[in-house]
């Protein structure tokens, strides 16, 4: 039976950054915190664990790759997790002491092919104790495409709850508008957003997908300062001239009419709470349904391709005649 309520909590704070048990204790605390207050789902900031290394150069220029840059990225790997693994067996008992949906950015190592490729993921784990469901960013933004790889289509993901139908895509994936078609064509309710943008026009991006897609959408994102970066990085000169606040947040949740239900929280940690009326998401689409009756179908039409992508095909060979 559907739910008409959902209770949300949006964290918004940093870990130190390539610290996996860091990262580890605040999800518990914080979710341990959110709980307390009613929280249903439970929403963490992109790449939250073990963290997003905004100002790092690792050591990279055009046309070379200096030592102590493969260095930290070798430390960043060492803190990236594998799905399904040791983590998330710990954040699946979590969830299901807590009764809650987690939702988790994390760096996944993929260790099914050669183990060198980390990604840049949402997890779904559910009440249940299980991963639900998860979400590779698809086209990681400017030098981030030198820490993660390309997801796919195979986890453009949306997971069936008592609260609705709940999906996303991280950070500037977001203005693709095609792969927010491909959620909205599976009747996505809310919508997640975790993002490593603090500027003003990510607050428009939040209001028109929700306008667009007439769901809610819940953003998270990091309060990080200097301090949550280990000063015996081999690249910690890239930031020791920039200024302490290094990301000041901005989560936020907005309705399925664009308006505001929390607004942005800028310049401090915290958790942001918001009680979401599914209901309102039915009345949103009675004048607008992007995938409904607001669609034109014999114009225009999407085809998205879910087939998980592999560089090498195992083919059983056919039996020959000369084999019968």
């Amino acid at each position: 039976m559907k739910e008409r309520t959902a209770r949300v909590a949006v964290v918004q704070a940093a870990p130190v950054l390539f610290d996996k048990k860091s990262a580890m204790d605040q999800i518990v605390s914080r979710s341990k915190e959110a709980a307390a207050q009613g929280a249903n789902l439970i929403v963490f900031p992109e790449v939250f664990l073990s963290g997003y290394p905004r100002g790092l150069y690792f050591g990279t220029r055009v046309g070379s790759r200096e030592a102590s840059g493969r260095q930290d990225w070798q430390r960043y790997w060492s803190s990236a997790i594998e799905v399904p693994g040791e983590e998330t067996d710990l954040l699946g008992e979590l969830a299901e002491e807590l009764g809650v949906y987690l939702i988790i950015g994390v760096v996944e190592r993929d260790r099914e092919y050669s183990g060198g490729t980390l990604y840049n993921s949402i997890l779904y784990i559910g009440p249940d104790g299980n991963v639900q469901g998860k979400h590779r960013k698809l086209v990681p933004t400017g030098s981030e495409r030198l820490l993660w790889g390309q997801g796919d289509g195979s986890t453009l993901t949306v997971i069936d709850t008592p609260y609705g139908r709940i999906g996303g895509l991280i950070c500037w994936e977001n203005y693709m508008p095609l792969a927010r078609t491909a959620l909205y064509a599976q009747g996505i309710d809310i919508y997640i957003t975790p993002t490593a943008d603090a500027r003003d026009t990510w607050q428009a991006t939040l209001r028109h997908i929700a306008c667009e897609g007439r769901c809610f959408v819940v953003s998270s994102n990091q309060y990080a300062t200097k301090a949550s970066y280990p000063a015996d990085l081999a690249c910690y000169d890239d930031i020791r001239d920039a200024p302490d606040v290094l990301s000041r947040g901005g989560s936020a949740i907005v309705g399925p009419l664009g308006d505001y239900i929390v607004e942005p929280l800028y310049n401090e940690e915290g958790l942001l709470y918001a009680t979401l009326d599914l209901s309102l998401v039915t009345q949103s689409r009675y004048d607008f349904d992007v995938v409904g009756h607001y669609s034109r179908p014999d114009v225009f039409q999407l085809t998205v391709n879910t087939k998980k992508q592999r560089i090498v095909r195992q083919e059983e060979k056919s039996p020959s005649c000369s084999d019968s």
